[in-house]
């Protein structure tokens, strides 16, 4: 049997590349040996490589995504595994770029990762499809702030959020009026376009949905307690939060969650691993984001996920690899 070639494409051009290169390793780590063949690819906002024996750096030909290799002959993979969280593997350029030179990979296609890396635009076609979310208001950098509206419209607290969909920096929590400007400043740092969004006050939880062998599946609902105020970029990825799965909520609100969450992820033609973030208020899970790039070192929130689902990391990559190449 012919072993099908697959890299595993990690890093980035955002602060994100620190976990990517975690969740690319257990990537790495779990793809079946006896199916595939599986290379370590890095991809920085100054270099492309791939990583050989002793770490020695290949550059990748971006050409056509090959590497050219000491003995002259070319390698080139039949799937490149995507686990960039962030720009560029996130926000649909990689895709936009992987179709154009022909080549397969895993998770979803250009368009569905443009939009869901946009906030404000994946809230507005969700919410045809009768996705609830925040009252927000959207700011464009340059735009006139009229505070005094914005509270009148919104109440306090507010948060004020980068419509681009990274890591959470850039978010703050708004308590008094007379910090809502700074808060915008600090959201401007991050991204041209702002959202700043109702306060809702309920339990955040953490939705894993993916298609596994042909049915869009809910992995799992996780509970999000903060140490700190709200689920910052601290809590996310320096462990200042408690997070248990499965959420602590009745068996009517865990199925209306996952209704809700399998109706975002169809609504929008998603495929690979997602994960979408939703406050519950009264019952009802409003949608705050959806990633399509979610984290997945040890340490995750989906692989903690699968886990309790009783699905193998090894059967969950594997399964991606086995879409891309049939796509």
């Amino acid at each position: 049997m012919n072993k099908k070639s697959v890299a595993v494409v990690m890093g980035g051009y955002s602060d994100e590349y620190v976990v990517s290169l975690k969740s690319g390793q257990l990537i790495y780590d779990s793809l079946d040996r006896n199916l595939y063949d599986v290379y370590k690819v890095v991809v920085l906002k100054d270099e492309w490589y791939f990583l050989g024996e002793n770490d020695k750096k290949y550059e990748i030909n971006r050409g056509d995504f090959s590497v050219t290799l000491d003995n002259g002959e070319t390698l080139k993979f039949d799937v490149c595994f995507n686990i960039i969280h962030g720009t560029p593997g996130e926000n649909g350029i990689l895709q936009a770029y992987w179709d154009a030179i022909g080549q397969k990979y895993t998770g979803c296609d250009f368009y569905q990762s443009a939009l869901t890396f946009n906030k404000k635009d994946t809230l507005a076609v969700l919410s045809k499809y009768g996705i609830p979310s925040a009252k927000s208001i959207y700011l464009r950098k340059g735009e006139a702030i009229d505070v005094d509206k914005i509270v009148e419209e919104l109440n306090l607290p507010l948060f004020v959020k980068p419509n681009q969909s990274g890591s959470s920096l850039g978010i703050s929590k708004v308590k008094e009026k007379s910090e809502l400007i700074a808060a915008t400043e600090i959201a401007f740092k991050e991204d041209d376009e702002i959202l700043i969004e109702s306060f809702l006050n309920g339990m955040e939880v953490s939705v894993g949905v993916i298609d596994f062998k042909g049915e869009t599946i809910v992995l799992g609902i996780t509970e999000i307690v903060p140490t700190n105020e709200f689920f910052d970029y601290e809590a996310k990825y320096e462990g200042a939060s408690e997070e248990i799965t499965p959420a602590r909520i009745d068996e009517e609100t865990t199925k209306r969650v996952e209704e809700i969450a399998k109706r975002a992820y169809n609504s929008l033609g998603m495929s690979g691993f997602s994960r979408s973030e939703y406050i519950l208020m009264d019952g009802i899970p409003y949608m705050l984001e959806m990633n399509t790039n979610p984290g997945f070192s040890p340490a995750s929130i989906l692989p903690q996920q699968a886990r309790h689902y009783g699905i193998s990391i090894m059967d969950l990559c594997g399964n991606e690899v086995e879409k891309a190449l049939n796509k």
